[in-house]
Protein backbone atom coordinates (compact mmCIF):
# COMPACT_ATOMS: atom_id res chain seq x y z
CA UNK A 1 0.00 0.00 0.00
CA UNK A 2 1.05 3.61 -0.38
CA UNK A 3 2.32 5.56 2.58
CA UNK A 4 1.79 9.21 3.45
CA UNK A 5 1.97 11.74 6.25
CA UNK A 6 -1.25 13.05 7.80
CA UNK A 7 -1.64 16.90 7.94
CA UNK A 8 1.41 17.94 9.91
CA UNK A 9 0.82 15.46 12.68
CA UNK A 10 3.83 13.42 11.76
CA UNK A 11 1.73 10.27 11.93
CA UNK A 12 2.60 7.93 9.08
CA UNK A 13 -0.40 6.36 7.34
CA UNK A 14 -0.80 3.56 4.83
CA UNK A 15 -3.70 2.39 2.67
CA UNK A 16 -4.96 -1.12 3.39
CA UNK A 17 -5.07 -3.03 0.08
CA UNK A 18 -8.21 -4.90 1.14
CA UNK A 19 -10.56 -2.17 2.38
CA UNK A 20 -8.68 0.71 0.64
CA UNK A 21 -8.89 2.81 3.81
CA UNK A 22 -6.03 4.95 5.09
CA UNK A 23 -4.82 3.68 8.47
CA UNK A 24 -2.01 4.55 10.88
CA UNK A 25 1.00 2.42 9.95
CA UNK A 26 1.38 1.39 13.58
CA UNK A 27 -2.01 -0.31 13.39
CA UNK A 28 -1.16 -2.43 10.36
CA UNK A 29 0.05 -6.04 10.43
CA UNK A 30 2.00 -8.18 7.97
CA UNK A 31 3.54 -11.61 7.62
CA UNK A 32 7.13 -10.52 7.10
CA UNK A 33 6.80 -9.68 3.42
CA UNK A 34 6.29 -6.14 2.02
CA UNK A 35 2.50 -6.29 2.38
CA UNK A 36 0.63 -4.93 5.39
CA UNK A 37 -3.11 -4.76 6.07
CA UNK A 38 -5.33 -3.37 8.77
CA UNK A 39 -6.04 -5.70 11.67
CA UNK A 40 -9.77 -5.97 10.94
CA UNK A 41 -9.23 -7.00 7.31
CA UNK A 42 -6.45 -9.44 8.19
CA UNK A 43 -8.61 -10.99 10.91
CA UNK A 44 -11.55 -11.33 8.48
CA UNK A 45 -9.28 -12.89 5.84
CA UNK A 46 -7.92 -15.51 8.26
CA UNK A 47 -11.40 -16.33 9.62
CA UNK A 48 -12.78 -16.69 6.09
CA UNK A 49 -10.02 -19.11 5.05
CA UNK A 50 -10.74 -21.23 8.11
CA UNK A 51 -14.54 -21.15 8.04
CA UNK A 52 -15.19 -21.36 4.30
CA UNK A 53 -12.15 -23.21 2.97
CA UNK A 54 -11.39 -25.24 6.10
CA UNK A 55 -7.76 -24.18 5.85
CA UNK A 56 -5.88 -24.13 9.13
CA UNK A 57 -2.38 -24.79 7.80
CA UNK A 58 -0.23 -23.03 5.21
CA UNK A 59 -2.12 -19.73 5.33
CA UNK A 60 -0.56 -17.25 2.90
CA UNK A 61 -0.40 -13.47 2.69
CA UNK A 62 -3.67 -12.12 1.22
CA UNK A 63 -1.82 -9.94 -1.33
CA UNK A 64 -2.19 -11.07 -4.94
CA UNK A 65 0.38 -13.68 -5.98
CA UNK A 66 2.27 -13.42 -2.68
CA UNK A 67 3.24 -16.79 -1.24
CA UNK A 68 4.60 -15.61 2.08
CA UNK A 69 3.30 -17.85 4.89
CA UNK A 70 1.63 -16.35 7.92
CA UNK A 71 3.54 -16.74 11.15
CA UNK A 72 1.74 -18.93 13.71
CA UNK A 73 2.03 -16.23 16.37
CA UNK A 74 0.46 -13.69 14.01
CA UNK A 75 -2.52 -15.99 13.39
CA UNK A 76 -2.96 -16.61 17.11
CA UNK A 77 -2.89 -12.87 17.77
CA UNK A 78 -5.48 -12.22 15.06
CA UNK A 79 -7.77 -14.90 16.52
CA UNK A 80 -7.73 -13.59 20.10
CA UNK A 81 -11.36 -12.53 19.76
CA UNK A 82 -12.45 -15.90 18.27
CA UNK A 83 -11.75 -18.57 20.91
CA UNK A 84 -13.33 -21.39 18.86
CA UNK A 85 -11.24 -20.72 15.75
CA UNK A 86 -8.17 -20.13 17.90
CA UNK A 87 -8.67 -23.53 19.53
CA UNK A 88 -9.10 -25.23 16.15
CA UNK A 89 -5.95 -23.57 14.86
CA UNK A 90 -3.96 -24.65 17.91
CA UNK A 91 -5.24 -28.21 17.44
CA UNK A 92 -4.14 -28.11 13.79
CA UNK A 93 -0.68 -26.96 14.89
CA UNK A 94 -0.39 -29.89 17.30
CA UNK A 95 -1.68 -32.36 14.70
CA UNK A 96 0.84 -31.15 12.15
CA UNK A 97 3.67 -31.33 14.67
CA UNK A 98 2.77 -34.88 15.74
CA UNK A 99 2.22 -36.09 12.17
CA UNK A 100 5.62 -34.82 11.05
CA UNK A 101 7.48 -36.40 13.98
CA UNK A 102 8.39 -40.08 13.55
CA UNK A 103 8.53 -40.61 17.29
CA UNK A 104 5.08 -39.21 18.07
CA UNK A 105 1.60 -40.63 17.50
CA UNK A 106 -1.91 -39.81 18.67
CA UNK A 107 -3.61 -42.36 20.88
CA UNK A 108 -6.54 -43.89 18.91
CA UNK A 109 -8.50 -44.49 22.12
CA UNK A 110 -12.03 -43.13 22.32
CA UNK A 111 -12.11 -39.52 23.59
CA UNK A 112 -8.37 -39.62 24.28
CA UNK A 113 -6.25 -36.68 23.11
CA UNK A 114 -2.94 -37.96 24.45
CA UNK A 115 0.20 -38.20 22.33
CA UNK A 116 2.50 -41.20 22.74
CA UNK A 117 6.26 -40.71 22.35
CA UNK A 118 8.49 -43.50 21.09
CA UNK A 119 11.88 -43.60 22.80
CA UNK A 120 13.56 -45.40 19.88
CA UNK A 121 12.18 -45.22 16.35
CA UNK A 122 14.35 -48.04 14.99
CA UNK A 123 11.30 -50.35 15.18
CA UNK A 124 8.07 -48.42 14.70
CA UNK A 125 5.74 -51.46 14.53
CA UNK A 126 5.77 -51.97 18.27
CA UNK A 127 3.27 -52.27 21.08
CA UNK A 128 2.60 -49.10 23.05
CA UNK A 129 0.15 -48.38 25.86
CA UNK A 130 -1.30 -44.94 26.50
CA UNK A 131 -1.98 -43.74 30.04
CA UNK A 132 -5.70 -44.05 29.22
CA UNK A 133 -5.15 -47.83 29.03
CA UNK A 134 -5.38 -48.19 25.25
CA UNK A 135 -2.82 -50.58 23.76
CA UNK A 136 -2.08 -50.21 20.06
CA UNK A 137 0.50 -50.52 17.29
CA UNK A 138 2.58 -47.36 17.05
CA UNK A 139 3.13 -47.72 13.29
CA UNK A 140 -0.49 -48.11 12.11
CA UNK A 141 -2.52 -46.98 15.18
CA UNK A 142 -4.60 -50.19 15.01
CA UNK A 143 -5.12 -52.49 17.99
CA UNK A 144 -1.91 -54.39 18.72
CA UNK A 145 -1.86 -57.19 16.15
CA UNK A 146 1.07 -59.52 16.77
CA UNK A 147 2.18 -61.76 15.17
CA UNK A 148 1.13 -60.25 11.81
CA UNK A 149 2.55 -57.19 10.07
CA UNK A 150 0.71 -53.92 9.52
CA UNK A 151 0.52 -54.62 5.78
CA UNK A 152 -0.99 -58.08 6.33
CA UNK A 153 -3.57 -56.63 8.71
CA UNK A 154 -4.44 -53.96 6.15
CA UNK A 155 -4.95 -56.61 3.43
CA UNK A 156 -7.19 -58.60 5.76
CA UNK A 157 -9.31 -55.61 6.70
CA UNK A 158 -9.74 -54.65 3.06
CA UNK A 159 -10.76 -58.20 2.26
CA UNK A 160 -13.34 -58.20 5.05
CA UNK A 161 -14.94 -55.05 3.66
CA UNK A 162 -17.31 -57.33 1.73
CA UNK A 163 -16.14 -57.10 -1.83
CA UNK A 164 -14.11 -60.30 -1.79
CA UNK A 165 -16.95 -62.57 -0.70
CA UNK A 166 -19.28 -61.34 -3.43
CA UNK A 167 -16.45 -61.62 -5.96
CA UNK A 168 -15.82 -65.24 -5.02
CA UNK A 169 -19.53 -66.04 -5.18
CA UNK A 170 -19.63 -64.71 -8.74
CA UNK A 171 -16.60 -66.78 -9.63
CA UNK A 172 -18.28 -69.96 -8.42
CA UNK A 173 -21.76 -69.30 -9.83
CA UNK A 174 -21.44 -67.20 -12.98
CA UNK A 175 -19.82 -67.15 -16.41
CA UNK A 176 -18.78 -64.38 -18.76
CA UNK A 177 -20.53 -63.52 -22.00
CA UNK A 178 -18.22 -64.89 -24.75
CA UNK A 179 -18.65 -61.66 -26.72
CA UNK A 180 -18.63 -58.69 -24.31
CA UNK A 181 -17.41 -60.54 -21.17
CA UNK A 182 -20.25 -59.22 -19.00
CA UNK A 183 -20.97 -61.42 -15.95
CA UNK A 184 -24.04 -63.64 -16.34
CA UNK A 185 -25.83 -65.79 -13.76
CA UNK A 186 -27.86 -68.79 -14.90
CA UNK A 187 -31.27 -68.38 -13.27
CA UNK A 188 -33.22 -71.13 -15.03
CA UNK A 189 -32.92 -74.62 -16.49
CA UNK A 190 -32.63 -73.50 -20.11
CA UNK A 191 -29.16 -73.50 -21.66
CA UNK A 192 -30.15 -70.80 -24.16
CA UNK A 193 -28.62 -67.64 -22.73
CA UNK A 194 -28.98 -64.07 -23.92
CA UNK A 195 -26.61 -61.40 -22.69
CA UNK A 196 -28.52 -58.59 -20.98
CA UNK A 197 -25.95 -56.01 -21.91
CA UNK A 198 -27.97 -53.58 -24.06
CA UNK A 199 -25.06 -53.06 -26.45
CA UNK A 200 -24.43 -56.80 -26.85
CA UNK A 201 -27.53 -59.09 -26.66
CA UNK A 202 -25.33 -62.02 -27.71
CA UNK A 203 -27.08 -65.43 -27.67
CA UNK A 204 -25.02 -68.44 -26.66
CA UNK A 205 -25.14 -71.91 -25.09
CA UNK A 206 -24.47 -72.11 -21.34
CA UNK A 207 -22.91 -75.57 -21.68
CA UNK A 208 -20.41 -75.12 -24.51
CA UNK A 209 -20.34 -71.28 -24.55
CA UNK A 210 -20.57 -71.27 -28.38
CA UNK A 211 -23.01 -69.19 -30.44
CA UNK A 212 -26.57 -70.40 -30.04
CA UNK A 213 -27.58 -70.33 -33.73
CA UNK A 214 -25.50 -73.35 -34.90
CA UNK A 215 -27.25 -75.56 -32.36
CA UNK A 216 -30.16 -75.96 -34.78
CA UNK A 217 -33.03 -77.98 -33.32
CA UNK A 218 -31.01 -79.16 -30.32
CA UNK A 219 -32.05 -76.04 -28.45
CA UNK A 220 -32.20 -77.39 -24.93
CA UNK A 221 -29.83 -80.34 -25.05
CA UNK A 222 -26.30 -79.39 -26.06
CA UNK A 223 -24.12 -82.42 -26.85
CA UNK A 224 -21.04 -80.48 -27.80
CA UNK A 225 -18.90 -81.78 -25.00
CA UNK A 226 -15.28 -80.66 -24.93
CA UNK A 227 -13.82 -82.85 -22.19
CA UNK A 228 -10.58 -80.90 -21.76
CA UNK A 229 -12.32 -77.54 -21.60
CA UNK A 230 -15.08 -78.80 -19.32
CA UNK A 231 -12.51 -80.24 -16.91
CA UNK A 232 -10.64 -76.93 -16.87
CA UNK A 233 -13.82 -75.03 -16.02
CA UNK A 234 -14.78 -77.52 -13.29
CA UNK A 235 -11.30 -77.36 -11.81
CA UNK A 236 -11.25 -73.57 -11.72
CA UNK A 237 -14.74 -73.35 -10.27
CA UNK A 238 -13.84 -75.92 -7.60
CA UNK A 239 -10.70 -73.95 -6.81
CA UNK A 240 -12.79 -70.82 -6.41
CA UNK A 241 -15.23 -72.58 -4.07
CA UNK A 242 -12.37 -74.02 -2.01
CA UNK A 243 -10.79 -70.59 -1.85
CA UNK A 244 -14.03 -69.12 -0.52
CA UNK A 245 -14.49 -71.96 2.00
CA UNK A 246 -10.96 -71.42 3.30
CA UNK A 247 -11.57 -67.71 3.71
CA UNK A 248 -14.87 -68.24 5.53
CA UNK A 249 -13.23 -70.80 7.85
CA UNK A 250 -10.56 -68.38 9.06
CA UNK A 251 -12.92 -65.42 9.03
CA UNK A 252 -15.32 -67.26 11.38
CA UNK A 253 -12.49 -68.12 13.76
CA UNK A 254 -11.25 -64.53 13.67
CA UNK A 255 -14.71 -63.10 14.36
CA UNK A 256 -15.38 -65.64 17.12
CA UNK A 257 -12.45 -64.35 19.16
CA UNK A 258 -13.25 -60.75 18.32
CA UNK A 259 -16.76 -61.22 19.72
CA UNK A 260 -15.40 -63.13 22.71
CA UNK A 261 -13.16 -60.15 23.48
CA UNK A 262 -16.29 -58.00 23.65
CA UNK A 263 -17.88 -60.50 26.04
CA UNK A 264 -14.78 -60.39 28.25
CA UNK A 265 -15.66 -56.76 29.04
CA UNK A 266 -18.68 -58.09 30.92
CA UNK A 267 -16.49 -60.72 32.55
CA UNK A 268 -14.23 -57.94 33.84
CA UNK A 269 -17.21 -56.41 35.63
CA UNK A 270 -17.99 -59.78 37.24
CA UNK A 271 -14.37 -60.20 38.31
CA UNK A 272 -14.22 -56.70 39.82
CA UNK A 273 -17.37 -57.45 41.80
CA UNK A 274 -15.82 -60.69 43.05
CA UNK A 275 -12.65 -58.83 44.03
CA UNK A 276 -14.69 -56.24 45.97
CA UNK A 277 -16.57 -59.02 47.74
CA UNK A 278 -13.36 -60.81 48.70
CA UNK A 279 -11.80 -57.59 50.01
CA UNK A 280 -14.97 -56.90 52.00
CA UNK A 281 -14.38 -60.21 53.78
CA UNK A 282 -10.89 -59.21 54.86
CA UNK A 283 -8.57 -60.05 51.97
CA UNK A 284 -6.10 -57.45 50.71
CA UNK A 285 -6.00 -56.14 47.15
CA UNK A 286 -2.72 -58.00 46.56
CA UNK A 287 -4.40 -61.28 47.60
CA UNK A 288 -7.25 -60.89 45.08
CA UNK A 289 -5.19 -59.34 42.25
CA UNK A 290 -4.82 -62.77 40.62
CA UNK A 291 -8.36 -62.45 39.22
CA UNK A 292 -7.56 -59.22 37.39
CA UNK A 293 -4.33 -60.73 36.08
CA UNK A 294 -6.25 -63.76 34.79
CA UNK A 295 -8.69 -61.63 32.79
CA UNK A 296 -5.79 -59.64 31.30
CA UNK A 297 -4.08 -62.88 30.22
CA UNK A 298 -7.34 -64.21 28.78
CA UNK A 299 -7.90 -61.08 26.67
CA UNK A 300 -4.31 -61.07 25.47
CA UNK A 301 -4.50 -64.74 24.44
CA UNK A 302 -7.72 -64.16 22.52
CA UNK A 303 -6.14 -61.22 20.73
CA UNK A 304 -3.08 -63.29 19.79
CA UNK A 305 -5.28 -66.14 18.56
CA UNK A 306 -7.43 -63.74 16.56
CA UNK A 307 -4.47 -62.51 14.53
CA UNK A 308 -2.88 -65.95 14.17
CA UNK A 309 -5.92 -66.94 12.09
CA UNK A 310 -5.09 -64.11 9.69
CA UNK A 311 -1.50 -65.39 9.66
CA UNK A 312 -2.73 -68.94 8.96
CA UNK A 313 -5.02 -67.82 6.15
CA UNK A 314 -2.18 -66.31 4.13
CA UNK A 315 0.43 -68.94 5.12
CA UNK A 316 1.56 -71.45 2.50
CA UNK A 317 1.75 -75.15 3.52
CA UNK A 318 5.06 -76.33 5.00
CA UNK A 319 6.45 -78.48 7.80
CA UNK A 320 6.77 -75.40 9.99
CA UNK A 321 3.12 -74.62 9.28
CA UNK A 322 2.12 -77.90 10.95
CA UNK A 323 4.10 -76.98 14.08
CA UNK A 324 2.46 -73.56 14.03
CA UNK A 325 -1.02 -75.11 13.84
CA UNK A 326 -0.21 -77.43 16.77
CA UNK A 327 0.89 -74.44 18.87
CA UNK A 328 -2.21 -72.55 17.78
CA UNK A 329 -4.47 -75.45 18.76
CA UNK A 330 -2.78 -75.78 22.16
CA UNK A 331 -3.28 -72.08 22.90
CA UNK A 332 -6.90 -72.29 21.73
CA UNK A 333 -7.64 -75.14 24.17
CA UNK A 334 -5.83 -73.45 27.06
CA UNK A 335 -7.65 -70.16 26.43
CA UNK A 336 -11.09 -71.76 26.39
CA UNK A 337 -10.20 -73.68 29.55
CA UNK A 338 -9.27 -70.46 31.37
CA UNK A 339 -12.39 -68.72 30.08
CA UNK A 340 -14.60 -71.51 31.40
CA UNK A 341 -12.98 -71.39 34.84
CA UNK A 342 -13.48 -67.63 35.11
CA UNK A 343 -17.11 -67.91 34.04
CA UNK A 344 -18.15 -71.01 35.99
CA UNK A 345 -15.87 -71.39 39.01
CA UNK A 346 -16.08 -67.87 40.45
CA UNK A 347 -18.48 -68.97 43.19
CA UNK A 348 -15.93 -71.20 44.91
CA UNK A 349 -15.94 -70.33 48.61
CA UNK A 350 -12.42 -71.66 49.17
CA UNK A 351 -10.34 -68.67 48.06
CA UNK A 352 -7.06 -70.59 48.24
CA UNK A 353 -8.48 -73.28 45.96
CA UNK A 354 -9.86 -70.67 43.53
CA UNK A 355 -6.55 -68.83 43.44
CA UNK A 356 -4.60 -72.04 42.82
CA UNK A 357 -6.99 -73.11 40.05
CA UNK A 358 -7.05 -69.74 38.27
CA UNK A 359 -3.30 -69.16 38.53
CA UNK A 360 -2.54 -72.62 37.13
CA UNK A 361 -4.81 -71.97 34.17
CA UNK A 362 -3.61 -68.49 33.27
CA UNK A 363 0.07 -69.35 33.72
CA UNK A 364 -0.39 -72.28 31.35
CA UNK A 365 -2.02 -69.86 28.87
CA UNK A 366 0.97 -67.54 29.16
CA UNK A 367 3.30 -70.47 28.47
CA UNK A 368 1.34 -71.60 25.40
CA UNK A 369 1.09 -68.05 24.04
CA UNK A 370 4.83 -67.50 24.46
CA UNK A 371 5.57 -70.80 22.69
CA UNK A 372 3.35 -69.85 19.75
CA UNK A 373 4.78 -66.34 19.38
CA UNK A 374 8.39 -67.49 19.82
CA UNK A 375 7.92 -70.01 17.01
CA UNK A 376 6.36 -67.40 14.70
CA UNK A 377 9.11 -64.84 15.33
CA UNK A 378 11.78 -67.50 14.90
CA UNK A 379 10.18 -68.33 11.55
CA UNK A 380 10.39 -64.67 10.56
CA UNK A 381 14.08 -64.55 11.48
CA UNK A 382 14.86 -67.80 9.64
CA UNK A 383 12.69 -66.89 6.61
CA UNK A 384 10.58 -70.02 7.12
CA UNK A 385 7.26 -68.42 6.25
CA UNK A 386 5.93 -68.05 2.73
CA UNK A 387 2.65 -66.21 2.22
CA UNK A 388 0.19 -66.26 -0.64
CA UNK A 389 -1.77 -63.05 -1.03
CA UNK A 390 -4.39 -64.45 -3.40
CA UNK A 391 -6.95 -61.66 -3.44
CA UNK A 392 -9.03 -63.33 -6.12
CA UNK A 393 -9.07 -66.05 -8.76
CA UNK A 394 -10.11 -65.31 -12.30
CA UNK A 395 -11.94 -68.04 -14.17
CA UNK A 396 -10.81 -68.55 -17.74
CA UNK A 397 -13.87 -69.94 -19.48
CA UNK A 398 -12.58 -69.56 -23.02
Amino acid sequence: GSRGTAGGSGTQTVICEICCQSRPYSGMVGSGCAHVFCVDCYRSYVAQRMLQAGQFEGLQCPAFDCRALLDDQLVLRLLEGSPKLRGQFQKALVTNFVTCNRRLAFCPGADCECVVRLLDDAVRACRVTCRCGKTFCFACAQDWHEPISCSMLRRWQQKNAGESMSTQWFMANTKECPKCHATIEKNGGCNHMKCRNATCNHEFCWVCMDDWQPHGKEWYNCNRFDEERAERVRRQQALSRNYLSRYLHYYDLYMNHLKSLEFEARLQETVHSKMDEMQYHGLSWIEVKFLRDAVAVLCNCRRVLMYTYVFAYYLKPSNQQKIFEDNQRNLQLATEDLSEVLEREMQLEDVAQLKRLVQDKFRFCETRSAALLDHVYEGYRMSCWDFEFHEGLKLNLA
